[in-house]
């Protein structure tokens, strides 16, 4: 991402709605599919500012992975040097299996070969590890906003699933999030590009809404993010799947 970007997320992440949500849904689909122990390790991969992982030291053991500079700079005042890796010739630099849990928060569409990524995910679990992946939902929703944080790519539920190939992967679940608030987001981005020169829509990552406003969508984020029958549409994907 653009380094201002990290700047806005270390900004409002503790409490915006959104990623708040995310955190919250991750971690409990976490707790509830393969519940940790204190000595297993989660290597959260594009830690970004390393809030989602640090609250994962609650649970069990952490290690944080990114390879941006701004990134690693914001990871440096959370975390242990021990703890934070960077690719070395674009490789994770851990032996294989060695950790119980990976999470790649909005990550895999940032990277040009996400079934790369995925096969050295299944490469750095044990068998029957667990890798928990968040991805923005539906190229109806491509925007400008998806090129300034230099996505590659919006996923449909069959490109997400065929990341992780049922020979390799018992899939858990994988369903739509974010639901309610598609219509509201398809709109603003429909304008924007309709009337670039007008619009002055701010993002709505970049600000934390009114107290209740925040709630509600907190609240919806997070309830349909449990739901276990398939959701149409939404604007983002959670996947979770186990390691054969």
């Amino acid at each position: 991402m653009n380094p201002d970007e990290y700047t806005n997320l270390e900004r409002v992440e503790a409490d915006h709605w959104y990623y708040a949500g995310k955190r919250e849904f991750v971690r409990g689909w976490i707790l509830r599919s393969r519940p940790p122990a204190p000595a297993e390790v989660l290597l959260d991969c594009g830690a970004g500012t390393g809030r989602f992982a640090k609250e994962m030291e609650a649970h069990c053991r952490v290690l944080v992975l990114d390879d941006h500079e701004e990134a690693l700079r914001l990871l440096r005042t959370r975390f242990q040097p021990e703890q934070i890796l960077s690719l070395e010739d674009g490789r994770v630099p851990l032996p294989d299996g060695a950790v119980e849990y990976v999470t790649a928060l909005d990550v895999l569409e940032h990277v040009p070969d996400a079934d790369a990524v995925v096969r050295g995910f299944h490469r750095l679990l044990k068998p029957g590890g667990l890798a928990v992946v968040t991805v923005p939902a539906s190229m109806a929703l491509w925007s400008d906003w998806d090129v300034a944080l230099h996505h590659y790519r919006r996923y449909d539920r069959k490109q997400l699933c065929a990341h992780f190939p049922l020979e390799a992967w018992e899939i858990v679940h994988v369903n739509y999030t974010n639901v309610a608030v598609y219509p509201a987001v398809w709109l603003v981005r429909r304008w924007r590009s309709w009337f670039p020169a007008k619009s002055t829509v701010a993002r709505a990552e970049d600000k934390v809404p009114g107290r209740a406003i925040n709630g509600f969508l907190r609240w919806q984020f997070t309830r349909l993010a449990r739901l276990r029958f398939p959701l149409p549409f939404g604007v983002s994907l959670v996947l979770v799947a186990r390691r054969r």
